[in-house]
């Protein structure tokens, strides 16, 4: 089963996950993510792919979620080191959701 995905959370271009919706509810401490949560380097919005669990109204990001070009892949205007799709690559340890 995937990772649930959190604020601080790795992307694949060397960022980190910036959880801002819903920073009062947590896992393993840290704010959970959800759909639309940018990166540290700017844009990079996270694409929930978890079909059943909400947060706020929000699907809940998994470990591998896809997201949108982040501010470098405009800035240096290609998808060198990941940033033109900066993907979930890490969460919890302990707290997995199913695809379905």
């Amino acid at each position: 089963m995937p990772q649930v995905h959190r604020h601080t959370d790795s992307r694949v271009c060397g960022a980190t996950t910036k959880a801002q919706a819903w920073k009062n509810v947590y896992v393993n401490t840290l704010p959970i993510s959800v759909d639309g949560d940018p990166n540290t380097h700017g844009g990079g919005n996270l694409a929930a792919q978890c079909k059943n669990v909400y947060v706020g109204g929000k699907l809940v990001v998994l470990n591998s979620n896809t997201a949108g070009a982040d501010d470098l892949c405009r800035r240096i205007g290609h998808g060198g080191h990941g940033h033109c799709g900066p993907n979930a690559t890490s969460g919890s340890p302990n707290v997995h959701i199913g695809y379905n």
